[in-house]
C-alpha cells in the first residue's frame, strides 16, 4: 500500500476545503505543491474527482523524483524525508478530509444505517486488529455484526489492496444457501457468514442480513429475562 493510500484510507475529501487550503483546481481534480525540508524538496499532491490522493516528491536541485521515499523502513536521511512528507499529508487530511470509521464506502454507509436504526456505533476492541469494528446490542452486550478489513485478493484474485467484509449471524440453513452465491464467504464461527462490502450486494440487501443477526440478540435478551 502506498503512503497516500495508507494515510487517506479512512477519510473522505471535502472538496470545498481544498481551494481554501491552497489546492489549485484543474480539469481532472486538484493539485498543490509544498516546499519542505529547508527548501530542498517539493511535494506535488493531487486529489482526483473521486477523492483519491496521489503524490510525488522531487529534489529541487535536480528536479528528479526522490524514489527512496517509497522504500519502507528506510532510515537515515531518506527516512527523514519520508516522515516530513507524511506530515504534509497528515495536515492535508486534518484540514480537508473527514475521518471515517472504515475503509470502503459501503462499510461507512452501513455503519451510518446501523447507527440510525439501532443507535449503535462500532467498537474497536482488538489491539492486533485495530480495523475490526464490532456492533453490539447494548441491552445484553451480544454481538450482531463485525466489519473486518482484509486483503482484497482473498475475495477476488484480480484485485489488490484492502477491502472489508461484515460478519453476521444467520440460521444454519440460510448460511448454506447463501454460500453458493456471489459476495458470501465462510466464517470461522458456526451459523455466521461473511459478506463482502465492495458493493457486490446493495446496502439494503446487506441490511436485511444485519437485521436478522440483530434479531438473535433480542431473542437472547428475552430468554435471559424469562430465566
Amino acid at each position: 500500500m502506498s503512503i497516500e493510500s495508507e494515510i487517506f484510507k479512512k477519510a473522505i475529501v471535502d472538496f470545498a476545503k481544498l481551494e481554501t487550503y491552497g489546492f489549485e483546481k484543474q480539469s481532472d481534480g486538484y493539485i498543490i505543491q509544498k516546499i519542505f525540508k529547508d527548501g530542498d524538496f517539493r511535494a506535488d499532491v493531487s486529489v482526483d474527482k473521486q477523492g483519491n490522493v496521489n503524490g510525488k516528491v522531487y529534489e529541487i536541485a535536480t528536479d528528479e523524483e526522490f524514489l527512496p521515499l517509497r522504500v519502507e523502513n528506510m532510515g537515515g536521511f531518506a527516512g527523514e524525508v519520508r516522515l516530513a512528507y507524511q506530515q504534509i499529508l497528515e495536515d492535508i487530511k486534518d484540514k480537508c478530509f473527514t475521518a471515517m470509521p472504515f475503509i470502503t464506502a459501503q462499510s461507512n454507509r452501513l455503519a451510518a444505517l446501523i447507527e440510525d436504526k439501532y443507535g449503535d456505533n462500532p467498537q474497536f476492541l482488538f489491539k492486533k486488529q485495530p480495523g475490526y469494528g464490532v456492533f453490539k446490542n447494548p441491552d445484553n452486550n451480544k454481538w450482531y455484526g463485525m466489519i473486518m478489513n482484509t486483503k482484497a485478493e482473498k475475495l477476488n484474485k484480480n484485485i489488490s489492496g484492502e477491502t472489508e467484509i461484515i460478519h453476521v449471524k444467520l440460521t444454519e440453513e440460510k448460511v448454506q444457501i447463501l454460500l453458493k452465491g456471489q459476495g458470501f464467504y465462510p466464517s470461522f464461527k458456526k451459523n455466521w457468514i461473511c459478506i463482502a462490502l465492495d458493493d457486490t450486494l446493495k446496502d439494503d440487501e446487506v441490511m436485511t442480513f444485519i437485521d436478522e443477526s440483530h434479531a438473535f440478540t433480542i431473542k437472547a435478551t428475552k430468554i435471559r429475562r424469562k430465566k
